[in-house]
């Protein structure tokens, strides 16, 4: 078995740093990404071409899968491959069923028969590991302290973190029904650079540095707990090298922020940056919009079990990744994605 690793969606934000991350590692990453608009071949152009091989294809399609994993008999699995923006599964929720349920289970499959055909001691070290999200989870109280554990009932609100909740129920029974080593990771929200432009922070740098209005949802409120890409992208490594078959791991950044106050943050860095020509602050921008439909107002990881059973340590603090994050959109651009 080579040291060859599939990861489906790699050209995404989240997948592409994992590939940079996977390859640095002595890895050989092989992409497959369907390449909407969401998946960039300039995500990856960070990389050394030779460093890995992008194949534009989907991870339902069946008889691609086969011919991959025959082809270059990887020795894990890391699916990144997902509809992923909540607005969007509002206005229409069925590419994220199609994507993100039905692709899953078509992966597994796919994996399961491979699998099962491996020498025994490449069979053992083989795992599939499956990236999910804290929206799975629901909700938290604005004002209590509880933070989302491994044993915290799934209850989503969203058709995004419904899909994601099914995904992350077949990969479980995957493991239990039919013993493919499937590890889950959930994680909070992730920031830096080459962020598709609708996520809150590189559009709110778009949309000031643009002159247009900052629109926040509802009261600006609604906490979130952010991750640096990197952080949680060294977890996932973590999880697949370090990780036990069946189990669940979550990583956060310990850095619970209000949507406004996060905003308010991002342009006080952007005076500090790029101050406005006028000398008005970026602040002044900023305007409430009506709320997103079933909005959850809290989200907030417990990461103790990473950190105990698999050493996970964060880099980031969210004040030093946000600056980091601002300096570089302003040195390649509000929507750069694949610079360095």
């Amino acid at each position: 078995m080579s040291d060859t690793l599939l990861i489906t969606g790699g050209a995404g934000f989240i997948g592409s740093a994992f590939t940079g991350l996977a390859a640095d590692a002595g890895y050989f990453p092989l992409v497959l990404d369907k390449l909407t608009y969401a998946g960039s071949r300039a995500n990856l152009a960070y990389l050394p071409e030779n460093a890995y091989r992008l194949v534009v294809g989907d991870i339902g399609d069946e008889a691609l899968l086969a011919e991959l994993l025959f082809e270059h008999q990887p020795s894990g699995i890391v699916h990144f491959a997902a509809e992923s923006h909540v607005d969007n599964s509002i206005s229409g929720p069925e590419t994220f069923i199609d994507t993100n349920i039905t692709g899953t289970y078509r992966l597994l499959q796919s994996a399961l028969a491979y699998w099962r055909d491996l020498p025994d001691e490449e069979r053992t070290r083989f795992r599939f590991v499956n990236i999910s999200t804290d929206e799975v989870y629901g909700a938290l109280p604005l004002d209590g302290k509880d933070r989302f554990t491994e044993d915290s009932p799934f209850a989503p609100n969203s058709p995004y973190s419904a899909s994601k909740a099914s995904a992350d129920h077949l990969a479980r029974a995957w493991w239990k029904t039919y013993g493919l080593p499937v590890i889950t990771t959930h994680c909070s929200n992730n920031y830096g650079p080459r962020q598709h432009p609708e996520k809150l922070i590189p559009r709110m740098i778009h949309c000031a540095l643009a002159g247009d209005r900052l629109p926040v949802y509802g009261d600006g409120r609604h906490v979130r707990d952010w991750i640096h890409v990197e952080d949680h992208c060294a977890g996932v490594m973590l999880a697949y090298r370090r990780g036990a078959p069946g189990e669940i791991y979550n990583f956060g950044g310990d850095a619970e922020s209000g949507n406004l106050a996060l905003v308010k943050q991002l342009c006080a860095l952007l005076d500090q940056y790029c101050p406005r020509s006028d000398g008005a602050r970026y602040e002044t921008q900023i305007r409430f919009v009506p709320d997103r439909p079933g909005h959850d107002e809290r989200y907030a990881i417990d990461d103790a079990k990473a950190v105990r059973e698999l050493g996970f340590a964060r880099k980031y603090t969210l004040a030093d990744g946000l600056a980091e994050t601002v300096r570089w959109y302003l040195a390649n651009g509000p929507d750069a994605r694949g610079k360095t």
